[in-house]
């Protein structure tokens, strides 16, 4: 039994759903989004309440159930609240400048690396060594953070790279000076 899928989903105030079979559209302050779910789940809208339930006891109706439920929250919070993720730059000389919309690495590469964020994600640089991506789809901020994230990892020997904030990295140790034999 889906403990998650059976939540029903509160909507704040200010918060309208527009239900098109098996498409929603949540508006809220924050601004929209749309999404196609799976025909077999059946969404029902009553009020200021969301509730999500299955077609049958299946494996994969059970799946369905939970991950349903949980998008449709995460919509709803995105445009009541928001999402965030903070990253955080390490290393000598490693920082983040913005330029325009555009967000402007130095990662100790031969040249600067620019990243254009798109369409209703935001980038913040409030210190040199902080990147914040701020947006009301909770996929589209994580995979924005994932790709600057990867224009260099964090490295296990000194932990220089860009983070994740709450990101503990773990260390190795270095070479040690052995005898060759």
């Amino acid at each position: 039994m889906s403990r998650i899928g059976l939540k029903p989903i509160t909507l704040p105030s200010g918060v309208q759903v527009t239900q098109e079979g098996n498409t929603l559209t949540v508006k809220g302050p924050k601004g929209s989004l749309t999404r196609t779910f799976h025909p077999d789940m059946k969404i029902t809208v009553e009020g200021d309440r969301i509730t999500v339930a299955r077609a049958s006891e299946d494996k994969f109706h059970k799946s369905l159930h939970g991950t349903t439920r949980a998008l449709l929250a995460n919509m709803v919070t995105g445009v009541t609240e928001g999402y965030q993720k903070a990253l955080d730059i390490v290393g000598v000389g490693y920082r983040a400048a913005k330029q325009g919309n555009k967000l402007v690495l130095t990662l100790g590469y031969s040249h600067p690396v620019e990243y254009q964020p798109e369409e209703g994600i935001e980038i913040e640089v409030p210190s040199a060594t902080k990147v914040i991506v701020k947006g009301i789809n909770k996929e589209r901020v994580g995979e924005v953070a994932a790709k600057i994230r990867s224009f260099k990892e964090p490295e296990p020997y000194k932990g220089k790279g860009i983070k994740y904030e709450n990101e503990v990295i773990r260390r190795k140790e270095g070479k040690t000076g052995g005898k060759k034999k």
